[in-house]
């Protein structure tokens, strides 16, 4: 139906054309009509962000951003066509593929006895999963579009064949390290392929139809899980996906090798030998990437946040010296890393003056407050349905993807709304953040023992469609304030502050476990009664019949925990109602950023 509509409202102009990129205007004009093109201040550090007249601050478009522009200016709107169909492919296998995985993440901990470790092992690889896509960024900047694709489809299969075969947590932790730096470079050069082929009023409806795979995946997923456990095991799982998964992508990046080497060949991409020796490429790579800034911001974030989730395994706890020594060393590595971006990076890792732009500001913060209310409620709560309200892994899996499936189908109705509109600001601000709120906040009422399950699937369903509107339009916010140039930047910004988001609510929801969880189950369980057993491995919990003493604890003690995490998760979200609140109100359809055949 969402489609339908949009094909009847849009106009005859819809189809694929051949753009030039006429100069950004800010939509935030006075009644005055004092504003226009040059109406920004000489002195407002975000004005490069509203023209195409300096695209990077050495006046050099940079070569990444000229393929893409000659790949879209040589191929035909039937390949364009197919492009598109390829994407919503991969997404299709890709979201099917983590569906199943977060199905069998509970049980791949269990096996090595350590259940509770499950909101852990998140924690370093969103860190790395999020801030990987700024060097990212560079890498399709400088280097292009397909070779950036290229290495984090080789990312994800070494991350999958990896989780196939571990053995212990720390193999399964590295392998998620692998594995979400490649699903999360992934999507997002998906994000960037979408962003580089279609217009501005368009776009937001373009990524709805790339996430509309979920609308299937989220039957699939379940089954898939609790088929690979009745049969070849969850290792199998993995591992079918590490061949499926190169044999689904790699088309893409050929239809991109080809057209791109056919720009070559018109001379619109031509080639200039840098005339640098090998480690003089090195040196000049490693500065433009800053490499030593994104050491700094990775290895103090994980050294600062992992402790959270750690304490409760040794010994003096929070007076460990190993905590102690993490969270010191963080701190002063996230300090450094501020130090040097501000006074000694030769090529900064994060363009301030982009964050000085509020929208852009705005939309990240957006992101972050999302992410950390997301991962306070979300955490352990498949085993909540699995454990309290008794569900299988089929039902549990439809029930917590209620988020995912809603999101991405409202996603497409608020893309109709965007594109009939022009503007995004009054959807957040009227719908998104006020639903949101409802949403996470009713869960602290419901997500409790012997509640029907049908309320907690109507918080989902708020929450759903709240999502759906905010993570289109902060986005939207993200690259309306901006140009062609810069796209990929302010979406790896706000990739990176959603990944650090996640990771800062992982850490709040891990602490709230491990200090509420096994405290209730000490205080609950009858006497004689293996706490740490029942503690670490989800199938001893599992094993004790609904009714018994033993069960009606466990599940006690679930609720316990499960609405503390929800009051974090509702009380952060005061933040995303004030970075809305900042967004200029900007008018989409007054843009054109896109060059060549492009949607």
């Amino acid at each position: 139906m969402a489609i339908a509509l949009f094909n009847r409202i849009r106009p005859r102009a819809q189809v694929p054309v051949v753009e030039t990129e006429k100069p950004a205007q800010d939509a935030e004009v006075s009644a005055t009509g004092a504003a226009a093109r040059g109406s920004l201040d000489e002195k407002d550090p975000s004005r490069f962000a509203h023209s195409d007249d300096d695209p990077t601050e050495d006046g050099e478009t940079q070569d990444g951003v000229k393929g893409v522009e000659a790949i879209t200016s040589v191929w035909t709107k039937r390949t364009l066509f197919f492009v598109y169909l390829m994407i919503w492919v991969i997404y299709f296998v890709d979201t099917m593929q983590q569906n199943m995985s977060n199905s069998l993440i509970p049980y791949v901990t269990s096996s090595f006895g350590q259940h509770s470790l499950l909101g852990a092992t998140q924690i370093v690889s969103s860190i790395v999963g999020g801030l990987i896509k700024l060097p990212l960024a560079k890498v399709l900047d400088i280097w292009g579009r397909p070779q950036g694709y290229f290495a984090m489809v080789v990312c994800l299969t070494i991350g999958l064949a990896m989780m196939a075969g571990c053995n212990n947590v720390k193999t399964y932790a590295a392998a998620q390290v692998f594995y979400w730096v490649g699903y999360n470079g992934l999507t997002y050069t998906l994000g960037i392929f979408i962003a580089d082929t279609s217009k501005l009023r368009n776009r937001a409806f373009m990524f709805a139809y790339a996430s509309s795979p979920y609308l299937a995946t989220t039957w699939i997923g379940g089954p898939l899980a609790a088929a690979f456990l009745k049969g070849p095991g969850w290792r199998w799982g993995f591992g079918a996906f590490t061949i499926i998964t190169p044999v689904v992508t790699l088309p893409l990046s050929y239809i991109f090798w080809v057209n791109y080497r056919k720009a070559e060949k018109l001379n619109m991409v031509p080639k200039q030998p840098s005339g640098r020796t090998v480690w003089q490429s090195i040196t000049h790579y490693a500065v433009e990437f800053d490499a030593f800034g994104l050491f700094l911001i990775i290895a103090g974030l994980a050294l600062f946040l992992l402790p959270f989730s750690l304490y409760s395994y040794q010994a003096n706890g929070w007076r460990s010296a190993m905590i102690i020594a993490m969270i010191v060393i963080g701190g002063l590595l996230c300090i450094a890393f501020v130090i040097w971006e501000r006074f000694y990076a030769p090529k900064t890792f994060i363009p301030y003056k982009l964050l000085a732009d509020r929208t852009v500001l705005g939309a990240c913060i957006l992101s972050a407050s999302l992410f950390v209310s997301f991962y306070c409620w979300n955490a352990y709560f498949f085993s909540f349905l699995l454990v309290v309200n008794g569900l299988t892994i089929t039902e549990a899996s439809y029930v917590s993807n209620t988020y995912s499936m809603g999101s991405c189908f409202w996603a497409l109705i608020v893309g109709v709304l965007i594109r009939y509109t022009g503007r995004f600001k009054w959807l957040a601000v009227w719908f998104g953040v006020p639903v949101t709120i409802l949403g996470v906040g009713l869960m602290i009422h419901f997500r409790q023992p012997d509640t029907n399950i049908g309320y907690v699937v109507m918080c989902q369903i708020f929450i759903a469609v709240a999502g759906g509107t905010l993570v289109i339009c902060e986005q939207m916010a993200a690259m309306a304030a901006t140009t062609h140039q810069y796209v990929a930047v302010v979406l790896a910004l706000e990739g990176m502050f959603a990944s650090v988001g996640g990771a800062i609510g992982s850490v709040v929801a891990i602490a709230v476990w491990t200090s509420v969880f096994p405290q209730k189950l000490a205080e609950l369980l009858p006497a004689g009664t293996d706490v740490a057993a029942v503690y670490g491995d989800i199938t001893i919990q599992l094993s004790y019949p609904p009714g018994s003493p033993e069960r009606i604890a466990i599940n006690a003690a679930y609720g316990a925990a499960q609405k503390c995490q929800c009051i974090a998760a509702t009380a952060v979200l005061v933040v995303a109602l004030g970075s809305v609140l900042v967004w200029r109100d900007i008018k989409v359809s007054d843009y054109k950023q896109a060059k060549g055949v492009v949607i």
